[in-house]
């Protein structure tokens, strides 16, 4: 018996996308688009979206049925389809800016909560390496606000002065 040698065609990995990875792309896009339901006309003006993509995400979120806004949410992933590559990389960029500023909103917060717990705790001491540091602090109303905190929390009362300094502090660190 004589064996037949079987000749397939060999295609570049590139040229070849499996069902399973469109399957990721469209799926992909369409989160995206859900993303867009979130944003505000304004900023989805600023991302430079199509016309029909943009009254479809408003028509999208007057949809109040289940059904009605799983297909609507289908349609939007087949217009997210044919934007252009430039579009969803501005739609990502956009997002991926988003995430910057809320992560550097944290860290923010997480200092000014360090210094507030350190003020409180060291007092005068950290009170002096906060004024190096922010030389337009008040050193006079950091004193006095810590001195309340401390009569507040001796005295079993809600920690109104903390709060005080929480306010103060964020906002001389975010001058």
């Amino acid at each position: 018996m004589a064996r037949k040698k079987i000749d397939h065609d060999k295609k570049d990995a590139e040229e070849v996308v499996s069902k399973s990875q469109l399957k990721r792309e469209m799926h992909h896009l369409q989160d995206l688009g859900k993303q867009l339901l979130d944003l505000k006309n304004k900023d989805l003006e600023d991302v430079g979206i199509s016309d029909e993509l943009h009254a479809a995400l408003i028509e999208t979120k007057r949809i109040k049925h289940r059904e009605g806004l799983r297909r609507q949410m289908q349609f939007i992933g087949k217009l997210m389809r044919k934007e252009g590559q430039e579009t969803i990389d501005a739609i990502e960029a956009h997002f991926e800016k988003l995430r910057n500023l809320h992560n550097i909103s944290n860290q923010q917060h997480h200092l000014v909560e360090q210094w507030r717990d350190r003020i409180l705790a060291e007092g005068h001491p950290a009170i002096e390496v906060f004024i190096e540091e922010y030389a337009e602090a008040d050193r006079q109303w950091l004193r006095q606000i810590t001195r309340q905190s401390l009569h507040e929390t001796k005295n079993n009362k809600p920690p109104a002065s903390a709060r005080k300094l929480f306010v103060y502090l964020r906002d001389t660190i975010t001058m």
